[in-house]
């Protein structure tokens, strides 16, 4: 049942609304000036606002609540009503975020259409938020691997748990999509999940952002901690933050409330703090470039995400999941990949990781041919252009013309088993099943040609 909150100065026409509102199926609220009807949101968010423009002693008109309702909660449709409507009203109301103006006396069947649009509206705005966060989780969560599921097994049990939680990890490997899966599988889930980007050098602009901003007439900007309440914030890459900022912050960790920069009031927030890095946060406070006890503060668990290069084995799973995924998205034709194509991805090295192999898979959706599979020659010609002549990411050597043939043969064999090795994790029995060797003449290959196989069966 959709909950619907009414703000009008007169009793009669909160309450007539309210009785034709409840009789359709929607359950409501009342308040009668801005302090009530701020006290409503602030307890519980609805999921449409009617509000009045002209409220007799009230500290603000509709107006000014439609604005700070539209900073702090930007996702709720707010219907203005008025008894003295025109023109220039009803524009300077929709230039301010409302859906839409309805002038009394209204019409009831006029009120139930804009009230049913508008509910609509905000719920097909929030599905399509919520399978986009779906989408983007799954798309960085897929594997099979035991080091990714050891991984997933550990954001499992943190979700459970109010814990801060730093995220550590290489660029591309999924951090915010991580931290949005401890969200989502949280008893936060159905607050705001707030990404802050804190690589932000500016203090003051950081500052602003995270904490809000007040003035003596009474205008406020809301930050990222008062609209994360009763949800996650998620300091991407913290380990760049101001360091004049941090101390900042590690009193708001302290203390759990935020103080709006020209403002002395303390405002109570109830929430959840993720954070990441991808560098070595001891080193920075090594350095002094970050503070030892905000370290501590954010780090109550630790979890560190594995690189691609250490799940080659999900490659085939995810390559796969982004031909389907990339395809739907900008109407391409789905290709398969030869064996060869998978063999070439598995052997890459992927300092970009996750985002990396995305971005090679839509080159080639894109740039190639959508009747044929997609080849390990193709992949291998559209890396060969993005990284404009710079050293192979690829392990199998091509500059062999400088080697006898027997040279070439052990160095080709060399790469080529050291590839298929890693493919397979280890695994002799695999591998050896794959190049069509038997297991103690793939032993003694790896042997002679000096390949630790690590003995796995």
């Amino acid at each position: 049942m959709s909950d619907i909150l009414i703000v009008d100065d007169e009793k009669d026409i909160r309450e007539l609304i309210s009785e034709i509102l409840i009789d359709e199926g929607f359950s409501t609220r009342l308040a009668s000036n801005s302090v009530e009807c701020l006290k409503q949101i602030s307890s519980a968010r609805p999921s449409l606002l009617i509000l009045d423009i002209w409220l007799k002693d009230s500290n603000m008109d509709g107006i000014d609540i439609l604005k700070k309702v539209k900073i702090d909660y930007p996702q709720v449709p707010v219907v203005i009503i008025s008894g003295h409507g025109n023109i220039e009203i009803a524009v300077s109301a929709i230039k301010q975020g409302a859906y839409d103006f309805i002038e009394k006396p209204f019409n009831i069947e006029q009120l139930l259409v804009v009230v049913r649009r508008a509910m609509e509206t905000s719920s097909l705005r929030q599905e399509n938020k919520e399978l986009k966060q779906k989408d983007e989780v799954e798309c960085e969560l897929k594997g099979e691997s035991i080091i990714f599921r050891n991984f997933v097994s550990s954001l499992d049990k943190v979700s459970k748990v109010n814990s801060r939680v730093l995220i550590s990890g290489s660029s591309g490997t999924g951090k915010e999509m991580s931290a949005r899966y401890i969200h989502d599988n949280s008893k936060q889930a159905a607050g705001n999940f707030i990404v802050i980007n804190c690589s932000v050098s500016d203090y003051d602009e950081l500052d602003r952002i995270l904490f809000g901003v007040e003035n003596g007439e009474g205008l406020q900007e809301v930050g990222a901690l008062e609209n994360a309440n009763g949800g996650t914030i998620y300091l991407d890459e913290v380990a760049e933050m101001p360091l004049e900022l941090q101390g900042k912050l590690l009193k708001f960790l302290v203390e759990k409330t935020v103080i709006r920069r020209g403002s002395k009031k303390k405002l109570g927030v109830d929430l959840r703090v993720i954070s990441s890095t991808n560098t070595n946060l001891s080193e920075k406070i090594k350095s002094r470039k970050f503070r030892e006890d905000l370290f501590h503060r954010l780090s109550v668990v630790t979890l560190k995400i594995p690189n691609l290069n250490d799940r080659i084995d999900d490659i085939p799973i995810l390559a796969k999941f982004f031909v389907e995924k990339l395809s739907s998205i900008n109407g391409l034709a789905k290709r398969e990949f030869t064996d060869g194509a998978l063999t070439f991805l598995q052997g890459m090295d992927w300092p970009g990781n996750i985002r990396q192999l995305k971005n090679i898979i839509e080159r080639a959706l894109i740039l190639g041919n959508p009747l044929n599979k997609i080849s390990a020659d193709e992949l291998m010609l559209n890396e060969a252009k993005v990284e404009n002549n710079k050293e192979k990411t690829y392990l199998i050597p091509s500059e062999l013309a400088g080697l006898s043939l027997r040279d070439a043969r052990e160095m080709f064999e060399r790469d080529y088993l050291t590839l298929q090795i890693n493919r397979f994790g280890g695994n002799i029995s695999k591998t050896a099943a794959f190049v069509e060797m038997e297991r103690s003449a793939l032993h003694r290959k790896l042997k002679s040609l000096g390949i630790n196989s690590g003995q796995k069966n």
